[in-house]
């Protein structure tokens, strides 16, 4: 079933986030930007983060998670521990969420319209799978940039 491989696909992109964020020599490096550069590596952490708690676990795991997208971009210099055990807390999300989907949920339509048109969920979950793995880029080429 698709939501086995979209499992291990967002928690290998999660963990490959978490081994960027410790890769940076120096953790201040994560919330610089630059002049070609708008967004940090922590910000773009902290959106992922926000982004699959809000439509994977509060659609789907009815955690209660309420997500605050101004600050995702907003927030600065929050512990790289701290980025970490949210990522961690995000995996165990997408762990216990997904596989419990039904066929015939994931078939279906996503229950909110958030892109243009009504899309089934297996789509949006590709979407997210393949936006994570966007912003995944950024922050390794962020990484590779900026922390010198």
């Amino acid at each position: 079933m698709i939501s086995e491989t979209l499992t291990t696909l967002f928690c290998r992109d999660l963990k490959k986030l978490k081994d960027e964020l410790a890769l940076y020599q120096n953790e201040e490096n994560i919330w610089l930007i630059d002049k070609h550069i708008s967004n940090s590596a922590g910000n773009l952490c902290l959106h992922l983060i926000g982004n699959l708690n809000t439509y994977i676990g509060a659609e789907f795991g009815r955690t209660g998670y309420i997500r605050n997208r101004p600050e995702e971009f907003a927030k600065k210099n929050v512990p790289r521990s701290e980025l970490t055990n949210a990522i961690t807390q995000t995996i165990f999300m997408i762990e216990n969420t997904l596989p419990t989907l039904t066929e015939t949920q994931i078939k279906g339509e996503y229950p909110i319209k958030v892109l243009e048109d009504h899309v089934t969920t297996e789509f949006f979950l590709v979407h997210l799978v393949m936006h994570l793995s966007y912003h995944l880029g950024q922050v390794n080429y962020h990484r590779r940039m900026l922390d010198c």
